[in-house]
């Protein structure tokens, strides 16, 4: 269909096949802080501190955030950069730095290591709160001059991940932009205030947007922070949309602003494809989609502080993804390289087990939807959850079996069913005991993180 730049218009965009299918990709946050690569560890994203917002972003977990928190007096951020740089070395003068270290980077290697996990999209970020471009922007930025990275990586990353047969998609920080803002955002109000409304920013924006879309063709629109007031989404979500009706637009482009010493909330569009929790899942099946996103630590860009117990396994990772696919999401787990491009070799080796298992299993993720509830528990306790795919439905079983029987309560399958398991392919006994299915665990089960049980109905 042709889209009008209107709500009424917009809003009949259905999300594509594709993205309900792909279940799982990989998020990028890769820029400048990735030099430093520091932050401190005492908090997470979720957490309240009793100290208030002020303490938060003064001990911000997200070493993305670098500059921010490096504009913020005593900080521990503050503290470090004078101690390893000095007082006289500036943000802007970790260019040549990324810039020297990027000539190492093999965007081959990242592709062929996200296709290897399983991915079946990848999320870059083009530009991050400081205002760094991945890409040589026609549109320069006017407040700080070659603000942007040697190396084209939209473009080289980009047909890398497309040549494996992965989608691609483009974050951009479309409100923030801490080059045109020099004030530092260090308490919940001016959190809500920092972003940028002139026409100057708003049409930077713009060009930048319509220039991703045309020069690199994304699957994905991946705002963060909302937009300028002034900037015409309707217009643009049309023009992408007509371009490339497949394409998805997240929900992270309306935004509370400050005009005049109001703060006004901007709900304009009403409207997205799927909506981005972050560090957070759902907890029920939601009708609309929606995608959780999270590092692997506790920082989306690297943080050299973070060590091998900060960050979570690769076990507890494919519980998450099941969880998420059994409520309508998907899972978007970022990695944060370091400067030179190279990937932690315990961010790999979390990727890879995440593919072995999906390798086997990944076909009660992919493809499926949810089904008529998303939880369940064995008469031990054990956490269950479900997904479906057409007339069949899999079991995907949390915990470790005790014995060599398992009771899944309150739950009734089709007589005649058959019933496998993925890691060992053969066909298992089992028996409906009144509202309870109890099905017998084979000696040769082997060890894994989650257990998909596949029930076939006796008709297919």
């Amino acid at each position: 269909m042709n889209f009008e730049p209107t709500k009424a218009s917009i809003r009949k965009h259905k999300v594509p096949d594709w993205y309900h299918n792909a279940k799982f990709g990989i998020f990028i946050h890769w820029g400048l802080y990735s030099v430093p690569a520091f932050a401190v560890k005492e908090l997470t994203f979720t957490e309240s501190p009793e100290q208030g917002m002020e303490y938060y972003f003064k001990n911000n977990p997200y070493a993305e955030w670098y500059l921010n928190t490096l504009r913020i007096l005593g900080s521990l951020t503050q503290d470090y950069h004078y101690r390893e740089y000095g007082e006289d070395f500036s943000y802007e003068d970790f260019i040549p730095i990324f810039n020297e270290e990027l000539e190492k980077w093999n965007p081959q290697d990242w592709a062929e290591l996200f296709k290897n996990a399983g991915a079946k999209y990848v999320v870059l970020v083009t530009k991050h709160h400081d205002g760094f471009l991945l890409w040589p922007s026609k549109y320069k930025n006017p407040m700080k001059e070659n603000n942007f990275a040697s190396r084209n990586i939209v473009s080289e990353l980009t047909n890398s991940v497309k040549n494996e047969g992965m989608k691609m998609g483009f974050y951009y920080s479309t409100s923030f932009d801490w080059s045109f803002n020099p004030e530092p955002i260090d308490s919940r109000t001016n959190d809500l205030t920092n972003g940028i409304t002139t026409p100057e920013y708003t049409e930077y924006v713009k060009n930048h947007w319509y220039e991703l879309i045309d020069e690199y063709e994304p699957s994905i629109l991946w705002s963060d922070i909302g937009a300028p007031p002034l900037l015409d989404l309707f217009e643009l979500f049309a023009y992408y949309y007509n371009k490339f009706p497949d394409g998805v637009i997240n929900d992270r482009w309306d935004k509370i602003f400050h005009e005049d010493g109001k703060v006004y909330k901007m709900r304009r569009t009403f409207f997205y494809d799927f909506t981005t929790p972050e560090y957070y899942s759902y907890k029920i099946i939601k009708k609309k989609k929606w995608e959780s996103n999270r590092g692997i630590g506790n920082s989306y860009g690297y943080n050299k502080m973070e060590k091998e117990g900060d960050y979570l396994t690769s076990n507890e990772l494919i519980k998450m993804l099941v969880d998420i696919v059994s409520k309508n999401g998907n899972f978007l787990l970022n990695v944060g390289p370091k400067s030179d491009g190279t990937i932690p070799e315990i961010q790999k080796e979390v990727l890879r087990e995440i593919g072995q298992w999906l390798e086997i299993n990944g076909e009660g993720i992919y493809g499926t939807r949810p089904w008529e509830r998303a939880d369940g528990k064995t008469s031990d306790n054990l956490e269950i959850r479900f997904t479906q795919k057409d007339e069949l439905l899999y079991i995907h079983l949390l915990n470790n079996p005790p014995g060599k029987r398992i009771r899944i309560l309150s739950l009734n399958i089709p007589p005649h069913s058959i019933i496998k398991l993925f890691s060992i392919r053969e066909q298992l006994t089992w028996e409906q005991d009144l509202e309870d299915l109890i099905i017998d665990i084979p000696n040769s089960l082997i060890e894994s993180p989650v257990y998909v049980f596949k029930v076939i109905p006796n008709q297919i």
